[in-house]
């Protein structure tokens, strides 16, 4: 007997669901012999590319890991003092392994669906709540990409809202974050918007042309200010005021909201968050309720569901931008989710007295570290501080030697020129302790030739802080930031919610559009590695030697995936990426002294973010047809590109189409907006279905984003973390974003983002899924998800009429199932969504993009037995429907009006509707065998809008809101 050897553990098989089996069969019922010829039935031969990818050879799952391991060992853990917004922390460890390394958490998608996602939603309540408190403001989002985009938003607020007329200039203190400042520059140029910086103290707010004014709480060097004044002047003037706040620090200070201020930004990465070399991180924008009907990003709410029970959903102008388009007040459509609800945990867990204990403990050290500095002759120049020490030193030559001394002893300090002086920031944090407090003087005595004295542990310490400063109400009152202090009661309440949502760990999740894959355990394993998480952003770069391998390498691989020539990778979401890529297309523009052109083409089945994203850059909307087979209608975009050609920005264009399909013109698309001087900018939403067949520069485009967070296997997170780099030609890198405090590879364009390389800490997933697939691995991928599409389609047209397909009949990675014609008998496809539950299934995606249909993309991940099970709930749904349709089933007391049913509505003793409880909650054997139960009954969005709760509600409260309710349902309450 011959015993061949290779490897028994190729990644590939495991990525993608069929085996050779099951593809044969998938083929034969889709009607082809290979799937070769599929692909050759779908993709557009014009558009295909002429050789393989050019990638590394795919390693398996141990060699990666052995690998990655030696690329991150290169990174530096040294002590970081740096501050600027971001400090060492302290996630517990029982939130790190039960939500951070759960897949029950990680791989769950944005809350939409409600009913299936109440434990994700209430711990993003608590998340509000916990902001609320700690700012001291009334309402809170959940959450905002990271501090500078968060404080960049209330600009666009405040812009909106101002009733001065004229009034086109915006305050920023000189002690704002310089990262802060830069990503608001960003944002407030293309608007016309001037960004005046100065010191507070002594800025003139008379002047009519300003609308609003932005501070920092504590300051960049770390001084706290009472701002009461400056907000009572500003609003005197008219003017709004957002303050930036560090969220730890209110545990003991004054909160801003308590002095007045209209918003509170900041980023609550101190709440067990790691550094991650600067993402991901949720932040958080807190604000008064007269601003609610315009604050961006998620809020969640409280309302009631079917049996008149609390259920939380999101509320009010949630993913606003689909409805507004270009008239939306911000393009934000994912959130910070899964680092929102480890934020709020770390509250949940330490509660308001270790919350403060924490606070203390570092205020403590701090003034411990500034005696010791004294007593070295230095001069500390913060009167009053929290955490950060400010060192005015004599010469540049002496901030030289301290540097080169503390990096000697694995020490980072903040290194600055404050008014024509040489600084050193020093900002403590959880982590540290009187050991590093005497190593830190140790660095200063060495320098200064001092002798080193001990230093202890201080057992008090005076706050000696005036009384306006320090914190006198209250904070996280609610009993669920006071009852789970203990580790069994803190592990049981996570998995308690956890237990209420359905993610990937359940069944697939079929989103049009979102492309809700795999995420291997493989690839998520380096992401709490202490190598990736423990660096600081703005860390000496030859202490990121790890990082810089993992970015050269991610952003090669990304520009043979794309055809492009560099690769941005700081935008943190996908809609950051499509603003930065229209940015980048500004840029180009504007240095040709064609700053006039200004117009974008925008076909009407665009994503609704990328009509926000262009009215954010500066440019008018133009909105082109569809024809009736949903591709772009040719003749109208070739006659409003010839109408504006002398204002022509640029095209945005989704491909494969938003409708899911390979438009057979695309070629003669692009060319015709380059023919006129437009640029083409293609939205990556759907790169799943191009990697490796075709690509963005093949079709013609010139810059196009890539959601990580789909095509390359970072999860969603419950809506979030997302990474949207973008690619350009050759001709659009010098525009690609920059960074004030960190040389971004010498791009000098504003940055766009907080952090110089955005969420940098979850680029090893994609990078770990591109180093375990390699070229053909990738491309293989792009086949099978093609592959499933359409055995999706064949199983399902004679049942749910597909709404388009390509030139011979075939669908993308994804299709648009027709179900309007079911309204005749009061179905709508919100009920076939509701009853997909009772099924154990995730909705596809609803009326996208178009109204009362279903979106469903199968992924290449999934098994021919799941789609198999996924086609026959939707196949037996369909008969449900046809019930109701020859009127056997009443139009109103029928199984997909009531969906979904929980364990509460069947267990009562009189069972009233005319279906039984068999087929309310077990539709099919598999249903029966793995049941998952939704937690709430069906929920009234709209009585939540109309009674807005956004944060933990007194149990009292509960009770007496209780008494009120009408139930609407025959089921107890529970």
């Amino acid at each position: 007997m011959l015993l061949k050897t290779k490897p028994a553990d190729v990644f590939v098989d495991r990525h993608n669901g069929p085996d050779e089996a099951a593809v044969a069969d998938m083929l034969r019922v889709i009607g082809v012999e290979s799937i070769d010829q599929l692909i050759d039935e779908t993709v557009p031969a014009a558009i295909r590319l002429k050789k393989p990818l050019n990638l590394p050879a795919a390693l398996t799952e141990r060699a990666f890991l052995a690998k990655f391991k030696g690329i991150a060992g290169q990174n530096k853990l040294f002590k970081n003092y740096i501050g600027l917004g971001y400090h060492d922390t302290l996630l517990p460890a029982v939130i790190q392994r039960n939500i951070l390394e759960n897949p029950g958490w990680y791989t769950a998608y944005t809350p939409y669906q409600a009913e299936i996602a109440q434990g994700r939603l209430e711990a993003l309540i608590n998340y509000q709540t916990m902001v609320i408190d700690l700012t001291g403001l009334e309402i809170a989002n959940a959450s905002l990409l990271d501090e500078g985009t968060a404080a960049a938003e209330t600009l666009h607020m405040f812009h909106s809202l101002s009733k001065k007329k004229n009034a086109n200039r915006y305050f920023i203190s000189e002690q704002v974050l310089p990262q802060t400042i830069d990503v608001v520059r960003t944002r407030a140029e293309p608007l016309g918007i001037e960004v005046v910086i100065g010191d507070h103290r002594s800025f003139d707010l008379t002047d009519e042309t300003l609308f609003g004014a932005l501070l920092q709480y504590p300051a960049a060097d770390g001084a706290v200010y009472d701002y009461t004044d400056f907000i009572s002047k500003a609003h005197d003037n008219n003017l709004f005021v957002t303050v930036a706040a560090d969220l730890l620090s209110l545990a003991l200070l004054t909160p801003p909201g308590e002095m007045g201020a209209d918003a509170v930004v900041g980023n609550s990465q101190r709440f067990g968050v790691p550094m991650g070399y600067g993402g991901p991180h949720a932040g958080f924008l807190a604000t008064k309720d007269a601003f609610k009907r315009v604050i961006p990003g998620r809020i969640i709410g409280q309302s009631i569901d079917a049996a008149g029970n609390k259920a939380y959903r999101m509320a009010l102008q949630t993913r606003e931008q689909h409805i507004r388009r270009e008239k939306a007040t911000s393009n934000i459509c994912t959130a910070q989710v899964l680092l929102s609800v480890l934020a709020g945990m770390y509250a949940v867990y330490h509660g308001p007295k270790r919350l403060k204990q924490i606070a203390s403990n570092i205020h403590a050290l701090a003034r411990t570290l500034e005696m010791e500095l004294h007593a070295l002759g230095l001069d500390q120049r913060n009167q009053f501080y929290f955490d950060t020490l400010d060192i005015k030193l004599e010469s540049q030559e002496l901030q030289n030697a301290i540097r080169k001394e503390a990096e000697a002893a694995g020490i980072n300090f903040r290194y600055f020129e404050e008014h024509g002086s040489a600084r050193v920031g020093i900002s403590l944090h959880q982590n540290t302790e009187a050991e590093d407090v005497q190593d830190i003087v140790a660095v200063f005595s060495k320098v200064l030739g001092r002798d080193v004295r001990q230093v202890a542990q201080p057992e008090e310490v005076e706050v000696t802080w005036p009384d306006a400063l320090i914190r006198k109400s209250e904070y996280l009152t609610h009993p669920i930031f006071n009852s789970h202090h203990g580790e069994h009661e803190m592990l049981r309440y996570m998995k308690q919610l956890e237990n209420k949502d359905l993610s990937l760990a359940h069944s697939m999740i079929s989103l049009g559009s979102c492309t809700m894959k795999l995420n291997a355990t493989a690839e998520m394993i380096p992401v709490t590695w202490p190598e990736i998480g423990g660096l600081h952003p703005f860390a000496p770069r030859e202490q990121a030697q790890g990082y810089a391998e993992i970015f050269r390498n991610l952003e090669a691989w990304l520009c043979e995936v794309t055809g492009f020539d560099a690769v941005s990778l700081q935008p943190n979401s996908g809609a950051q990426g499509e603003y930065a890529g229209l940015l980048a297309i500004k840029g180009y523009h504007d240095a040709r002294g064609d700053q006039h052109r200004n117009v974008a083409l925008i076909p009407a089945s665009a994503h609704g973010t990328n009509p926000a994203s262009a009215v954010m850059a500066g440019m008018t909307v133009v909105v082109v047809k569809s024809t009736e087979e949903g591709n772009i209608d040719v003749e109208d975009l070739k006659a409003k590109a010839a109408q504006y050609a002398d204002k022509l920005s640029c095209l945005m264009v989704t491909y494969p189409s938003t409708h899911g399909v390979y438009e057979e013109t695309i070629i003669d698309i692009c060319n015709t907006i380059h023919q006129h001087g437009g640029r083409v900018y293609m939205d990556g939403a759907n790169m799943n279905a191009q990697v490796g067949l075709t690509s963005p520069a093949t079709i013609g485009a010139d810059v196009c984003h890539l959601n990580l967070h789909k095509t390359f296997c970072i999860p969603h997170g419950g809506g979030g973390p997302g990474v949207g780099p973008i690619g350009v030609v050759k001709d659009l890198a010098p525009y690609l974003p920059g960074h004030v405090v960190v040389d971004a590879d010498g791009r000098t364009s504003g940055a766009v983002s907080a952090a110089p390389w955005g969420s940098a800490s979850i680029l090893p997933i994609s990078y770990a899924y591109i180093s375990m697939m390699g070229g053909e691995g990738l491309t293989q991928a792009t086949r099978i998800a093609i592959l499933n599409a359409n055995y999706l389609k064949a199983k399902l047209e004679e049942h749910y009429p597909v709404l388009y397909t390509g030139a011979n009949g075939r669908c993308a990675h994804e299709m648009i199932l027709e179900c309007r014609h079911f309204k005749k008998a009061g179905i709508e496809v919100e009920d076939i969504a509701k009853r997909l539950m009772d099924y154990g299934f995730h909705a596809p995606t609803v009326s996208f993009p178009v109204a009362g249909t279903l979106m469903i993309e199968p992924t290449e991940s999934e098994s021919k037995e799941e789609l198999d099970r996924f086609i026959e709930a939707m196949v037996s749904i369909r008969k449900e429907i046809a019930e109701v349709e020859a009127g056997r089933a009443d139009a109103k007391e029928n199984v997909l009006k009531h969906a979904p049913h929980t364990a509460a509505t069947v267990l009562v003793h009189d069972w009233t509707r005319p279906y039984t409880r068999e087929q309310a909650v077990y539709p099919t054997e598999y249903a029966r065998a793995y049941k998952f139960w939704p937690a709430v009954s069906r929920i009234d969005s709209a009585y939540g809008d109309r009674n807005l709760i956004c944060a933990c509600t007194p149990i009292e409260q509960y009770v007496d809101a209780e008494e009120q309710l009408v139930p609407t349902d025959k089921g107890p309450s529970y």
